[in-house]
């Protein structure tokens, strides 16, 4: 079983099965998951259903009825205006993972086109943090001393994250530390979050802008962004920006999530 129904395995065997089941149509027999996946030839279907069952019970995605394995996509295509998100920002020891780590965590949960509760914790990375970083964020060894380590508090940013959709700036920063840290927690796991990108959707929806980093965008939106480079004054100024993005994504007719996320408007 999934330690949490956020989390979705991230194991070899798993993505090789769901790539056959997605060229498959979402659907495969036991037996040639195991004889193409597993390489084992011809298996007696008794062992074929044995051994998927061991596979699928890691990861919500897979059934198993009757020697048939079946994939069930996960829901990707909420509509943008009744979908849940949550806008979060990570504060990191540098621009790598591994072996950089978080030393801070900001979040918003946004509904409805309202911000409402918050998640922030100091985490301590459990390495130095470099001067140059520490210039950055104002975030130094001292703060973090005593702060609570990842898997200290990632049950609890689990929960206040739920289903929800996730957003970021530069998404593809904060997801990659997001899921080593998990991984390091939860051994070939990953989240199984949606995920949506400000920069990506920035770059489509206001091309006019100079560039599109998070202070830019913030002053062309007018939003107060005095702590840049602290994980919840961005997260917060980053859900601001994501409110008026939506408008924007409303503005071209673009309704559900699937489509803002392939960038296709």
């Amino acid at each position: 079983m999934s330690p949490f129904p956020n989390l979705i395995s991230d194991s070899v065997l798993v993505n090789d099965t769901i790539d056959l089941l997605r060229a498959s149509g979402g659907n495969a027999s036991a037996v040639e998951i195991v004889d193409s996946v597993m390489k084992i030839a011809s298996p007696d279907p008794q062992l074929a259903d044995m051994l998927v069952g061991d596979l699928i019970e890691t990861d919500p995605r897979l059934q198993l009825n009757n020697g048939q394995v079946q994939f069930i996509e996960g829901n990707g295509n909420r509509q943008l205006s009744e979908a849940e998100y949550v806008v979060f920002d990570f504060e990191t020891t540098g621009a790598k993972t591994p072996p950089c780590r978080v030393t801070e965590i900001g979040a918003f949960r946004v509904s409805k086109g309202e911000i409402g509760e918050s998640f922030h914790s100091l985490v301590n990375p459990e390495m130095p943090i470099p001067a140059f970083i520490t210039s950055l964020t104002s975030i130094d060894d001292a703060m973090v001393e005593n702060a609570p380590k990842f898997a200290e508090i990632a049950k609890d940013f689990l929960e206040f994250v739920g289903d929800a959709v996730l957003v970021a700036h530069n998404a593809m920063f904060d997801m990659r530390f997001l899921n080593v840290e998990i991984g390091r927690i939860h051994i070939n796991y990953r989240v199984a979050n949606p995920y949506l990108c400000t920069v990506r959707l920035a770059r489509k929806l206001i091309p006019e802008i100079e560039n599109h980093k998070l202070a830019t965008v913030a002053n062309y939106y007018s939003i107060n962004l005095d702590n840049h480079h602290r994980a919840t004054d961005d997260a917060k100024a980053t859900s601001l920006i994501f409110l008026k993005l939506l408008d924007l994504l409303e503005e071209k007719g673009v309704e559900d999530l699937s489509t803002a996320m392939k960038g296709r408007f």
